[in-house]
């Protein structure tokens, strides 16, 4: 390693800085703030750690930590485009993929051609690993969103109908374990929800 490519690397430490300011729909489970997207990929790489024994296929645990810390860098340039909210998914994918090659872009060849695959995986979610890692992602919003007495799903009148659309294919394909979970909490939070209303 040379001091040029140490360089790259410090740069884009640097730059991923900025993932701590982009602010998601989901609430912290004590409510006090909305999470970031640099605090929700770390909680998603304890995810993978502490469930990894639930995972639909045999998984390489290291690799899915990895595909989890950095599939949301991009939305430094992109930002973060939750489904509630589908005005705003028209060119999503393209941004997505610009921002992970510029971003990327900035480690030395080796390092960016590593992470970028990675991503390309964890947004394919064909592989095992990017399967169960992708269930983790669509899985902590909802365990979120239940513990919070519906958060977002409430905030933005989802129904359980768009919930399940929008989670069970992925949660199920990765780990059908955490969508027996996840459609279970679903369930409690719409019908208690449907009674109160």
């Amino acid at each position: 390693m040379n001091l040029p490519d140490l360089e790259r690397q410090l740069a884009f430490l640097k730059e991923i800085d900025r993932l701590k300011s982009i602010v998601r729909l989901t609430p912290l489970i004590d409510r006090s703030r909305r999470e970031n997207s640099a605090e929700h990929s770390w909680h998603l790489a304890m995810y993978a750690l502490v469930l990894a024994e639930h995972a639909a296929g045999t998984v390489d645990v290291l690799r899915v930590v990895k595909m989890l810390l950095i599939h949301d860098i991009v939305e430094i340039d992109a930002g973060d485009v939750p489904f509630h909210v589908p005005a705003t998914h028209a060119g999503q994918a393209e941004r997505e993929r610009l921002a992970a090659e510029r971003l990327f872009g900035l480690l030395p060849g080796a390092q960016a051609a590593e992470f970028r695959e990675l991503w390309f995986e964890f947004e394919a979610a064909e592989s095992d690993d990017a399967k169960f890692a992708k269930a983790l992602d669509r899985f902590q919003p909802m365990l979120h969103n239940a513990a919070t007495e519906g958060g977002t799903w409430v905030e933005c009148e989802v129904t359980l109908d768009q919930v399940k659309s929008r989670c069970r294919p992925p949660i199920e394909r990765g780990s059908p374990a955490l969508w027996a979970v996840a459609e279970q909490l679903a369930a409690d939070h719409f019908r208690e929800d449907s009674r109160e209303g």
